[in-house]
């Protein structure tokens, strides 16, 4: 499923010129809060034995503190698609999101 999502969400990079990938540290700061309170909270649970997850559905292969890597792929891969279909949105609609259409452009290249 996860490759699904980024099979679908990826090429808006190269077709859209969305510059999700370019503007990295925007990315990091979108994604780096969520990651850490999730991870930080599935590894609590685990912990205190209140969720598990089963070998059958997983790939078996664990983090340090029984996390499944399957489940930080989540937390890094859904957050990611997210920012490049918001980022296409914008694009394709001109919404501005929020913030002006200036920040989004490349170094050197006008808003339209």
């Amino acid at each position: 499923m996860l490759a699904g999502v980024l099979v679908v969400t990826a090429p808006l990079e190269l077709v859209l010129h969305v510059r999700v990938y370019p503007r990295w540290r925007r990315l990091l700061v979108a994604v780096a809060p969520e990651f850490v309170v999730f991870v930080t909270w599935v590894l609590y649970a685990i912990h205190q034995g209140h969720w598990d997850y089963s070998p059958v559905y997983t790939t078996g292969v664990r983090l340090p503190g029984g996390i499944p890597v399957e489940e930080v792929l989540f937390f890094l891969v859904v957050p990611l698609a997210s920012v490049l279909a918001l980022e296409a949105v914008r694009k394709v609609t001109g919404w501005d999101a929020g913030y002006p259409a200036e920040e989004a452009e490349a170094p050197g290249r006008a808003a339209r």
